[in-house]
């Protein structure tokens, strides 16, 4: 069964000058203000693509994890993700071209090898994982608490 998700976006103005209004339609966050400045640039209070993207990547693989290290008998207790999402300019274009992953994790009964191979599945079966391979070079770090 399929799922869908939506935000819509209200942009007035040019790309330079101009804002837009992010409205999450699920109503879990609140409506946020996107601008150029605010993706290449200082934030300012501002959200970005590439925040969002790296939210998206943060919390999907978090759940990856999860999952798989309870099908392996050392569930969680818990998992600090972090997702940076880098954008660059190359050539003329504007491009995400990197993603960092990492975990920290406090995993009773797990070991550095069966925690970092989990990581590397979960990894691998992420699917905000997947959306972005082949464009995208996604990077993982794993350790133990």
């Amino acid at each position: 069964m399929a799922v869908e998700r939506k935000a819509n976006v209200k942009w007035t103005g040019d790309l330079l000058r101009g804002s837009g209004n992010i409205h999450f339609n699920s109503g879990a966050i609140q409506e946020s203000p996107v601008t150029w400045a605010s993706r290449t640039e200082e934030p300012g209070g501002k959200t970005s693509p590439e925040e969002l993207l790296a939210a998206a990547h943060a919390s999907c693989f978090s759940m990856a994890l999860s999952a798989g290290l309870a099908r392996a008998r050392t569930p969680p207790k818990e998992l600090n993700v972090s997702a940076t999402c880098v954008l660059d300019k190359i050539g003329d274009a504007w491009r995400v071209t990197e993603m960092h992953l990492e975990v920290i994790g406090e995993v009773p009964g797990a070991t550095r090898e069966s925690f970092l191979q989990q990581a590397e599945n979960a990894e691998k079966g992420c699917p905000i994982s997947n959306a972005l391979k082949g464009n995208v070079k996604i990077s993982l770090k794993a350790s133990l608490k």
